[in-house]
């Protein structure tokens, strides 16, 4: 059993929902609501439990050398002509999505109505689910850095590949793209009426294994920039950021920003859990070398203003919406 990235949390290493692996067919299948596959936590869960296994307890596997996620200095990408447009379907379809809290997490779950393809992926991939990354302090939320700069936020679509849509075949038997992440960096702007019904639903849902309707229908399309301005990306293969850390991911983070107000994550502060900083760098960021990503054909580079090194993230603020952040016990 193996994890996925669903949530709305900071810390060391961001919570995940549940991945059930196939073992016959080799393929993941993503579950909307289920119990940590081990006991483990952040360090800001374990500050008030004490009997789960922390990010440096995590293991061997959370330590290789494809771990997610990275620092991408834009100077050192490459352009890949390969990393054309993406062909987005489903997209626009408005729905009032279920978001739910598993205890780790919170998370909107998409159904895996909407597809994508291109952009230089080798199938088609079902979103699955989207959460959210971001901290107290602004600048601070992202997972991902560019030039070492850190941003407000980080939105994550989480796809999971099609099964008999891969164009190669030797792929389809040894894939290390089994789930395509779909990262965005947000900034502090204006308000973002897209966002404001998922904002309205995070109060909803304080404690694990509860969810809640969205009041109001909005699209996957509402929360992203234009579709003319997503021809700028960088590409990387890595990981899941929690155990196993499995490197069957590819990623895919939009050189164009989201604005989102800060007024909107504020707007249930009082229903907030906050911890302190995490400290020391988190397992998996840390890498052996410095990590390269491509850039798609459109992407021009930033400059070399990095300041550092490829493959390391600073530690991050704590800032989670839920209430209750007890680790859950393993089912049966």
């Amino acid at each position: 059993m193996w994890l996925v990235c669903t949530q709305f949390t900071c810390a060391h290493r961001h919570t995940c929902s549940h991945i059930l692996t196939d073992t016959h067919k080799h393929r993941p299948h993503i579950l909307p609501l289920s119990a940590p596959d081990s006991h483990w936590c952040y360090e800001i869960q374990a500050r008030v439990f004490n009997n789960c296994l922390v990010p440096d307890q995590w293991g061997e596997d959370c330590q290789k050398d494809r771990q997610s996620p990275i620092n991408i200095v834009t100077s050192k990408a490459k352009a890949d002509q390969n990393l054309g447009p993406f062909s987005f379907s489903g997209y626009d379809k408005k729905k009032k999505w279920t978001v739910q809290n598993s205890g780790h997490s919170v998370m909107v779950l998409l159904g895996g109505e909407a597809t994508i393809a291109g952009g230089g992926l080798a199938s088609r991939y079902r979103a699955k689910q989207l959460h959210l990354h971001w901290s107290e302090v602004l600048d601070a939320g992202s997972e991902h850095s560019l030039d070492g700069d850190r941003f407000a936020m980080e939105m994550h679509i989480v796809h999971e590949k099609e099964e008999g849509t891969s164009r190669n075949e030797k792929e389809a038997q040894y894939s290390e793209d089994e789930i395509a992440v779909l990262a965005f960096l947000v900034e502090a702007g204006s308000k973002n009426e897209g966002f404001q019904p998922l904002v309205e639903a995070l109060s909803d849902v304080p404690r694990p294994e509860m969810n809640t309707t969205m009041k109001k229908s909005i699209s996957l399309s509402d929360l992203l920039p234009e579709e003319d301005k997503l021809g700028r990306y960088f590409r990387y293969l890595g990981s899941l950021t929690t155990p196993g850390c499995e490197e069957e991911v590819v990623w895919t983070v939009f050189e164009e920003t989201i604005q989102l107000q800060k007024e909107q994550t504020d707007t249930e502060n009082d229903r907030q859990h906050q911890a302190p900083a995490a400290t020391g760098p988190a397992p998996g960021v840390q890498v052996p070398g410095p990590r390269t990503a491509a850039a798609s054909a459109a992407a021009r580079p930033a400059g070399p203003h990095a300041h550092l090194p490829g493959g390391w993230l600073p530690p991050v603020t704590a800032h989670v919406w839920t209430l209750d952040l007890s680790p859950q016990p393993l089912e049966g």
